[in-house]
């Protein structure tokens, strides 16, 4: 007689090292995405359209303000609650989990790091409440993993204002946000540093990207700068090079890694669900060897990927984690990811390259998710010099 199955993607229950609070909380988020984003996910996904009912639910969880509690509810989440909320976001839609993670880690994340108390006073509870939405303006159409020396975007002091000129590629939310971090080079002295460029300034365009295969609801845009005037007011105070942008970088790239985890997750959960639905031969296909072989080596993956993400959280708390350790979750767990989504769209058979069985847009979001904040070489490279104490980069 055959056991009950363990249907828990979570197989050695790196749940249970949150508190009771922290998993009554995560339960009822849980249950508010099924409800109000999962109906709505893929067919957005589907249109390449962005469903902005989402940001009315996104705004009653709160998760704007769940780093900054000072401008949410007051009470801070530690790292790894937040990491196990970015599994839920991802598990629902990749896509609406990094249009979220754009407004909440990289546009408020350089507010609130880079701005001083006035400017994140003015800014900040609008972006918590979610009345206003944020963008992240850093890759360049000739620049992406050399934007550091490579910025062509360029910032030139005249008075109180500062006079932008540029271009901008890949970014989130960039066709309808209220408010964009363009990070530009000084004319005067070379360094880098970032502007709060509002909706509407004179020169600012932006464009959607269309034809993406992946995070196809993320609204993707060009954007062109021409002569745009920003007051000194505006200018994130600080800012001094391009350092201090790499310190936002440095934490939105750990919570990439649990993207990586939220993505696979869902891809093995919907694998393993056919696998014991699925009949051939006169049974579930889950009774067959090779398939239980691919199972299984989707679970392993996930585990070490929980194992990784959670000791990142741990170190983020504490305050031990570097660059480097953010670097390598992000390699290992893209990676890991990539393999996970490949070996569950080849368990659906034909039936996994249709939006219908769902598996194909987690095998197609894991592409940009495997691409953006640091490829795995560059992260590889990071990596590499920490362990060697040489640099290998260009």
């Amino acid at each position: 007689m055959a056991k009950t199955a363990n249907t828990d993607s979570d197989f050695f229950g790196f749940e249970e090292l949150l508190t009771e609070e922290e998993r009554n909380e995560l339960a009822w988020i849980r249950e508010v995405l099924r409800r109000e984003i999962k109906p709505i996910a893929n067919q957005a996904w589907d249109r390449a359209e962005f469903p902005f009912e989402a940001i009315e639910t996104f705004a009653k969880l709160g998760i704007a303000g769940f780093q900054f509690p000072e401008y949410g509810d007051g009470f801070a989440r530690r790292p790894l609650f937040n990491g196990f909320l970015s599994v839920e976001l991802n598990k629902v839609d990749p896509s609406l989990a990094v249009a979220s993670g754009v407004h909440t880690g990289l546009a408020m994340g350089s507010i609130y790091g880079g701005g001083d108390q006035r400017q994140r006073d003015r800014w900040m509870p609008e972006l918590v409440a979610w009345n206003k939405i944020g963008a992240f303006g850093l890759t360049e159409p000739e620049g992406g993993s050399d934007v550091a020396g490579g910025m062509r975007t360029t910032a030139r002091r005249e008075g109180d204002e500062w006079v932008l000129n540029g271009a901008k590629r890949w970014i989130g939310n960039g066709t309808f946000a209220d408010l964009v971090v363009i990070w530009a080079r000084d004319e005067a002295d070379g360094s880098v540093k970032g502007f709060v460029v509002e909706k509407g300034m004179p020169g600012f365009h932006a464009s959607k990207i269309e034809g993406k295969i992946a995070l196809r609801s993320v609204q993707n845009a060009d954007l062109s700068l021409e002569n745009v005037r920003v007051p000194e007011d505006n200018r994130l105070q600080n800012i001094e090079n391009f350092r201090d942008t790499a310190k936002v970088l440095a934490k939105t790239r750990g919570n990439v890694a649990w993207q990586a985890l939220g993505v696979a997750v869902r891809a093995y959960e919907l694998a393993r669900e056919y696998a014991v639905t699925r009949e051939q031969f006169g049974k579930p296909i889950g009774g067959f060897q090779l398939v239980q072989d691919l199972l299984v080596k989707m679970l392993g993956n996930i585990t070490a990927m929980f194992g990784m993400v959670t000791r990142l959280a741990q170190k983020m708390a504490d305050g031990t984690a570097g660059p480097d350790h953010a670097a390598l979750a992000k390699s290992f767990t893209t990676t890991r990811m990539r393999e996970c989504v490949s070996w569950a769209r080849e368990l659906f058979g034909g039936n996994g390259i249709v939006l219908d069985y769902e598996v194909a847009k987690f095998f197609a979001d894991a592409e940009a998710v495997y691409s953006f904040e640091g490829s795995r070489e560059m992260n590889t490279l990071i990596v590499g010099k920490s362990i060697t104490g040489q640099s290998a980069f260009a």
